[in-house]
C-alpha cells in the first residue's frame, strides 16, 4: 500500500486506531491480551496488526533513551538553500545519533534532534554543516529538561477503563544503572528495529537461549530500557497537524507550564531548553482550527509571553525509523 496514493483518512478505520492506541500504551502486548482488553478476537487483532505491519502503516520500536540523554541533547534548527531541503534532511537522518528529522512547511528548514557526544556534536555543528554550502543557517538549542516524551503521547481512542487495563507503570530510576553487556546492546539493537518480536525470534538472531533472553528482557524492562513508539503516521490517527512551539515563559514558571503542557492530550513532547525561548512543546492537531485554539486557550492561561510556532510538512525520521515520503 502506497501512503501517498491513499487517502489518510480511509486507511485505519476506529478498531485500527483502538489498537495503535493499546500499542502505545504496551507496544509488545500479546494480542490476546489486546484481544480481551478491546473486546474483540485475537485473531481479528492477529490479522489487524499483520496487515498494518506488513503495508508500513505501523512500526513499534524501542525508543532511543532520549529521557537519559535529554540534558545536553540538541535540538536542531537548520535553515537550507531552495531545493535542498530533502537531500539535507536525508544526510542527517542517515546519522545513527539523529533519531528524529523533520522538514517544516515552507521547504527551507529542517528540525532535527541529535543525540551524541560531544566530539561528533562538535564535528557535525562546526565543520560539517558549515561546509555544507547548501546550509545558510543553524540553530542549536541545549535540551535542560525533559517534562514529556514521544513514547507517553496517546491518541485518545480508548476508555479510561482500557487504558488502566493497558497501561505499563514505568519502573523508578535507579540512582545508578547498571551496565548493560554485549548480549543485551544484542536484544536492544534488535528491538529497535521491531520492538515485538518474540521471544523465540530474539534467541534465534542472538544466539542465546529462550530463556535467558525473557530474564535479559525482564532486567532491561525492569531497568526502564524498553520503552516502545508507535511509528504511524499521525494523519492516519485524525492529527493532521503536527506543530512545534517555541515558547517563552517566566523562569518561576518554567517548571509549572511544562507539567501542565506534558500532560496535554494533544502534546507528544515538552522540553526546557536553551535559546532565545525556554520551552518547547510538540503536539498533533486534527487541523489549523484546533491549533489556534491551542495557542489561545490553552498557552494563554498558562502566562505564556511569547510564541513561535513551525509546522511540520514532512516527517523524515521518527524514533531512529526512517520513514516513506508523505503527500
Amino acid at each position: 500500500m502506497d501512503l501517498a496514493a491513499t487517502d489518510p483518512d480511509s486507511v485505519l478505520d476506529t478498531l485500527d486506531r483502538r489498537l495503535v492506541c493499546a500499542l502505545q500504551l504496551d507496544g509488545r502486548a500479546e494480542p490476546g491480551r489486546l484481544a480481551e482488553v478491546l473486546g474483540v478476537s485475537a485473531r481479528t487483532v492477529t490479522r489487524r496488526l499483520g496487515r498494518m505491519r506488513q503495508t508500513g502503516v505501523l512500526r513499534v520500536v524501542r525508543l532511543p533513551d532520549v529521557e537519559d540523554d535529554a540534558v545536553g541533547a540538541l535540538l536542531l534548527r537548520v535553515r537550507v538553500l531552495g531545493g535542498t531541503v530533502d537531500a539535507v534532511a536525508r544526510a542527517l537522518a542517515d546519522r545513527p545519533d539523529v533519531p528524529f528529522v523533520d522538514i517544516l512547511l515552507g521547504g527551507q528548514e529542517i528540525g532535527a534532534v541529535m543525540l551524541t557526544d560531544a566530539g561528533s556534536r562538535d564535528r557535525l555543528l562546526y565543520g560539517q554543516l558549515p561546509a555544507t554550502s547548501a546550509v545558510t543557517e543553524t540553530t542549536a538549542h541545549a535540551v535542560l529538561h525533559a517534562f514529556a516524551d514521544a513514547s507517553q503521547w496517546q491518541a485518545g481512542y480508548l476508555t479510561g477503563s482500557e487504558i488502566a487495563a493497558l497501561a505499563r507503570p514505568r519502573p523508578p530510576r535507579p540512582a545508578v544503572r547498571p551496565p548493560v553487556d554485549d548480549l543485551d546492546r544484542a536484544l536492544l539493537d534488535r528491538l529497535g528495529e521491531d520492538a515485538r518480536q518474540s521471544h523465540a525470534a530474539l534467541a534465534a538472531a542472538t544466539g542465546a537461549p529462550e530463556s535467558t533472553v525473557r530474564r535479559r528482557l525482564n532486567r532491561l524492562d525492569g531497568l526502564g530500557l524498553l520503552r516502545a513508539h508507535v511509528t504511524v503516521d499521525p494523519r492516519l490517527l485524525g492529527m493532521a497537524v503536527d506543530a512545534n512551539l517555541w515558547l517563552d515563559v517566566p523562569p518561576g514558571r518554567l517548571a509549572e507550564v511544562g507539567e501542565a503542557l506534558a500532560g496535554h492530550p494533544q502534546v507528544h513532547g515538552v522540553f526546557a531548553t536553551s535559546g532565545p525561548t525556554n520551552l518547547l512543546a510538540t503536539l498533533f492537531c486534527p487541523d489549523h482550527p484546533a491549533l489556534y485554539r491551542f495557542l489561545t486557550d490553552t498557552l494563554g492561561p498558562l502566562g505564556v509571553t511569547r510564541a513561535e510556532t513551525t509546522i511540520t510538512a514532512r516527517a523524515v525520521k521518527r524514533a531512529g525509523v526512517l520513514l516513506r515520503d508523505r503527500p
